[in-house]
């Protein structure tokens, strides 16, 4: 089986902001496999479903952001999930702009708390990570207002857009492999 965490905060005041965009993706990939992420344990409301011939577990921390390690360690232990092979993590990232993806096998969190706490709680950096870009097309000056604001309507259709290829990427992660992932999803794509 196959953990699959999107990272985000609870709560509909958070629901649509760039900070939720791994909980976006769980949701996007539970509704394209016809499941709904609504079963409440470990602390994590979660979905079991199938990509592929994959058994996976979606899952979406209710711990808030900074302590999701806490909630995927508890799945983690309860599902028997390796962390350097069996575990997926989605989340946000203010370093790549709105739109673009990128997957990673393993690594630091780069100062992002949720992974961090992840790391922390897995005693790993050995984690695969498939990192949304969330960044505007215009500098930021407050990072940690900016994550937790809505959405703008003019994002809405490039957020659209990544969270269909999030889910792409996933299915690829899961039946063939991370490598062909990262070949496949982590090209810079031209103007």
């Amino acid at each position: 089986m196959k953990l699959i965490v999107g990272l985000g905060n609870p709560g509909i005041e958070y629901q649509f902001t760039p900070h939720n965009i791994g909980f976006l993706a769980i949701d996007r990939i539970a509704e394209q496999c016809g499941a709904t992420v609504d079963n409440r344990h470990c602390q994590a409301l979660t979905a079991r479903t199938r990509i592929g011939k994959e058994e996976v577990l979606l899952a979406k921390p209710e711990t808030y952001m900074n302590l999701s390690g806490v909630s995927v360690a508890q799945l983690a232990k309860k599902y028997d999930i390796e962390p350097q092979k069996d575990l997926i993590v989605v989340y946000d990232e203010l370093d790549l702009p709105l739109g673009r993806i990128r997957i990673r096998e393993r690594g630091s969190s780069a100062g992002h708390k949720g992974m961090a706490s992840v790391i922390g709680a897995m005693g790993t950096e050995e984690v695969s990570r498939l990192r949304l870009g969330i960044a505007p097309d215009h500098p930021v000056k407050d990072g940690a207002r900016y994550v937790l604001a809505q959405f703008k309507k003019s994002q809405l259709e490039p957020l659209d857009a990544m969270l269909d290829k999030a889910a792409d990427a996933v299915n690829v992660i899961v039946n063939d492999g991370i490598a062909t992932a990262m070949n496949r999803f982590n090209r810079k794509e031209g103007p």
